[in-house]
């Protein structure tokens, strides 16, 4: 996913910055990071508050295969719902809940 509508998705955070993180990117808003892109793939910053919305909405968790006895390993990203990337409504809710999420556990 290119920088450009990475900043197009999130353009309701306002300016956003965006860094090399995880073999991906990481996108940030206001020094608070709000997103990853790994294997290409857009996820929102959750966490236990947040994620329920994320799974009610049908989305999925990064996760991975640890190194330790193959455990699964899952991080607090989520998917977007399909929809949020046609709806520019719909994607700032989420964006702004990501960002939420991100201001409570740099707490």
């Amino acid at each position: 996913m290119d920088n450009d509508r990475l900043e197009e998705l999130f353009e309701s955070l306002g300016p956003i910055s965006i860094r090399k993180l995880f073999g991906g990117k990481g996108i940030y808003s206001g020094g608070v990071i709000v997103a990853v892109v790994v294997r290409g793939e857009l996820m929102l910053k959750a966490d236990e508050e947040s994620s329920p919305d994320f799974e009610a909405a049908g989305c999925s968790q990064w996760t991975y295969e640890g190194s330790r006895h193959g455990k699964r390993v899952a991080m607090p990203y989520w998917s977007i719902p399909d929809s949020a990337f046609d709806d520019p409504d719909e994607m700032a809710e989420w964006a702004r809940r990501a960002y939420e999420a991100g201001r409570r556990a740099g707490k």
